[in-house]
């Protein structure tokens, strides 16, 4: 037996013996009292039989009372016990709960304890939805890694063999250095995201010319879009916005990207920008490419989303982009909005405030 509980019955013994002196000290005085108010003086035996019977009654008294306290705290407990229950499964991860029968118990909308108990459970469904995302974005991103490392592992292994042509190692040697930048970018993609979702980002809004940055990201491209023969027809208007320059280089890039990837040989990208009246710029990217379904266009903005992956299994990419798009927007107080049909394009509308974020 530990020093501490033996320590504990010693104190509850004491703390016995203690009520009991008590009960029969206030017996004592108070049949004393008693005899005397009434001009009575019995035997000694009398007095002790009384002063016994009082101090027995007086400790019952005392238990009733106390045992009636302890029915009520326990009453209580029980009637909080759901809630209870509830916080302490939530704190190990279980988001599953029911709390239908104490909010029966509480049995009216006025009571301030049912806006407890539907506060409770909304929390609990907010948080499992939490968990929800948290485990499809673990899921996602070992998918993300284990599919390139797998390609990396067998390409180096095949290149083990002597009898290997010069060519066939060549080719080997491209697979293994294109998913190595799969890999590279997938890691690029996660930290500027985890960034973005910090409250440590750096976040520096200044003055520029955003038909400037249009036209720079456009040149930037123009390998990729000159490859495919794509028509890029631009019509920027002259304005000036404060954002963050280099977070707004990452929305354009990625989206024109986009746009090129998705795009057909042959194809054409209109890349436009205005102000509208409620002193806005406007920019909106329009390709001719493969389009999206209604679905589609519901989830594009979702962490490694790919969209129809039979259509698009030859075109890499990690389903970040445009998820780290939307967040720098969002950032800016601006919004983007996406209007699709398969098979004849897409258009990507951006507005931002001109004067920066509020």
């Amino acid at each position: 037996m530990k020093l501490k509980e033996i320590a504990k019955r010693i104190a509850g013994i004491f703390l016995v013996f203690l009520i009991l002196t008590l009960c029969w000290s206030a017996s004592f005085y108070v049949t004393s009292w008693m005899f005397n108010y009434f001009g009575s003086e019995p035997s000694l035996y009398i007095k002790q039989i009384g002063t016994s019977i009082f101090g027995f009654f007086i400790f019952g008294s005392l238990m009733f009372f106390i045992s009636r306290i302890s029915n009520v705290r326990e009453r209580q407990i029980n009637f909080y016990r759901p809630i209870i229950v509830a916080m302490e499964r939530m704190s190990q991860g279980n988001f599953n709960i029911d709390l239908t029968v104490f909010l029966k118990q509480v049995n009216s909308r006025d009571n301030p304890l049912f806006e407890v108990g539907q506060s409770v459970k909304r929390m609990a469904e907010e948080l499992g939805q939490m968990e929800k995302v948290r485990q499809e974005f673990i899921s996602n991103v070992s998918h993300e890694i284990q599919s390139p490392l797998t390609s990396i592992s067998g390409f180096a292994n095949a290149l083990k063999n002597t009898d290997l042509t010069i060519d066939e190692r060549n080719h080997y040697l491209t697979i293994i250095e294109t998913e190595s930048r799969r890999l590279s970018k997938l890691s690029d993609n996660l930290l500027k995201l985890t960034s973005l979702e910090s409250d440590h980002l750096s976040f520096d809004p200044k003055v520029y010319l955003l038909d400037r940055q249009l036209r720079r990201i456009v040149l930037s491209c123009e390998p990729q879009w000159r490859s495919k023969e794509i028509e890029m027809d631009i019509d920027l208007l002259l304005l000036n916005i404060t954002a963050d320059e280099g977070l707004m280089d990452q929305v354009w890039t990625n989206l024109i990207h986009n746009a090129i990837k998705f795009t057909p040989q042959g194809g054409k990208i209109s890349i436009v920008l205005q102000k509208d009246e409620d002193n806005e710029a406007v920019i909106q990217i329009i390709d001719t490419g493969i389009g999206m379904s209604k679905e589609v266009q519901m989830h594009i903005f979702e962490r490694f989303y790919k969209g129809d992956k039979s259509r698009n299994r030859l075109v890499e990419g990690n389903g970040l982009g445009l998820s780290i798009t939307k967040k720098i927007i969002d950032i800016h107080q601006g919004d983007i909005k996406v209007k699709s049909n398969e098979g004849t394009g897409t258009t990507f509308t951006i507005k931002l405030p001109i004067g920066g974020k509020q």
